[in-house]
């Protein structure tokens, strides 16, 4: 299974991190940082509809994505016009790294999700010092006690959580565990294909006090639509952003679209 391999490849690349910066100099710095985290909940949290602007260089389905834009220029049309920006910091399947999002950090006044596979305390605070305000955590790889741990770690350490689920059962661990931020992701990760059925049948699990975020699948107007029905808060957007030479028209054309 894909997930399998990203999750162990994971593994590998930790041992790397840690032996370049300990985890007792990384718990160091990031308890004695003093950056503020920007509001991620507020972000998404607010009327209409908020879009989360994502950047991947690649990822197992796709293959390297061909953007339009450089980094420059993309994060110039999403400061202009999404809410919130997601950044891949996942090397071997998606060609992230921490030294990508340190780059988007410091180009943008937007809050920023540390979208990776979070296995080990050590990324929390790693996510904290490298500038980022929220973290993903991905219910299919942790234990509920795990995604506690990491939540409750993250709290102390400011930074906001977004929960993501593609089942019953794991919507039901974000819920029991009071994540205030809950991503469905409507990618099966087993194989990698998208249904936006997915958001449809979970959100009805979900009361007001949530903020839900779609994930995955997002290319077209009809999608919207489709989503605007689920009572969505929010929708994670990349490879359509990524491939567009446009995204600040297509942000904005679709936050209209979710307005009629």
């Amino acid at each position: 299974m894909i997930l399998d391999r990203i999750v162990a490849d994971k593994k590998k690349r930790l041992i790397e991190h840690k032996r370049l910066v300990s985890e007792e100099e990384i718990k160091s710095a990031a308890l004695k940082s003093k950056r503020e985290s920007l509001n991620f909940y507020n972000a998404l949290a607010k009327e209409g509809l908020s879009i989360i602007g994502e950047f991947k260089r690649a990822s197992p389905s796709l293959g390297v994505i061909s953007n339009q834009l450089s980094l420059t220029d993309q994060m110039g049309q999403y400061n202009a016009s999404v809410d919130a920006v997601s950044c891949l910091t996942e090397e071997d399947h998606f060609y992230g790294s921490i030294e990508y999002l340190k780059q988007v950090r410091k180009m943008s006044s937007l809050p920023i999700l540390r979208k990776d596979f979070m296995i080990d305390p050590y990324q929390v605070y790693e996510a904290k010092v490298i500038g980022a305000d929220a973290i993903l955590l991905i219910a299919a790889i942790l234990t509920e006690a795990q995604i506690k741990e990491y939540y409750s770690l993250a709290e102390s350490l400011g930074l906001f959580s977004l929960v993501e689920v593609h089942n019953e059962a794991e919507m039901e661990q974000a819920l029991k565990i009071g994540a205030k931020i809950i991503g469905i992701n409507n990618r099966d990760l087993k194989d990698f294909t998208i249904h936006l059925d997915t958001t449809k049948r979970l959100s009805k699990m979900v009361d007001k006090e949530v903020v839900l975020v779609s994930e995955s699948g997002v290319t077209k107007t009809e999608d919207i639509i489709f989503l605007k029905e689920c009572s969505v808060d929010a929708l994670l957007i990349g490879r359509a952003f990524m491939e567009a030479g446009n995204p600040e028209e297509l942000a904005r054309e679709w936050k209209k679209v979710y307005q009629e």
